[in-house]
């Protein structure tokens, strides 16, 4: 009894080990700053911006995205609403168009900057590959949770 006791944790063990070993990125969490530099890496290429283009696009798209941010926690912060509270439902409908609408200003407003340091086709380009990468990132990471 005692053995296959044993056993039976020792096959689950190597069990384990063998499909974070097929999968090494099993464990691998959320970076940042990792996500970051292949999102600037993948629109320097898609866009084939040149380093002058790159150095005078970036400084300007890190801002936008920091307010960006700013409005995505807000809108992630007033998501939670009593269903069964109609006023409530209705301030958070309220909220969330507010904020929808803030955000496109934001991006037109950024979009002009991005064109006043760089060619209207390669902002076109830019906006169509982060669109393309955070497509990518967003299959990756269904795919990633699947094979859990």
């Amino acid at each position: 009894m005692k053995n296959k006791v044993i056993l039976a944790i020792v096959t689950l063990m190597l069990g384990c080990m063998t499909m974070q070993a097929q999968n090494p990125n099993a464990n691998r969490k959320f970076d940042p700053a990792r996500f970051e530099a292949e999102l600037e890496q993948f629109i320097t290429t898609s866009a084939g911006l040149s380093p002058n283009e790159a150095s005078a696009f970036f400084p300007l798209y890190r801002e936008m995205q920091k307010k960006q941010r700013s409005l995505f926690d807000q809108l992630r912060r007033r998501a939670h609403v009593d269903v069964n509270d109609d006023e409530a439902c209705k301030n958070a409908i309220q909220e969330r168009d507010r904020l929808d609408v803030q955000i496109k200003e934001l991006q037109q407003t950024y979009h002009e900057k991005f064109m006043k340091v760089l060619p209207a086709r390669k902002v076109f380009s830019i906006i169509k590959a982060e669109e393309n990468f955070h497509r990518q990132a967003f299959r990756r990471a269904a795919k990633h949770d699947r094979g859990k």
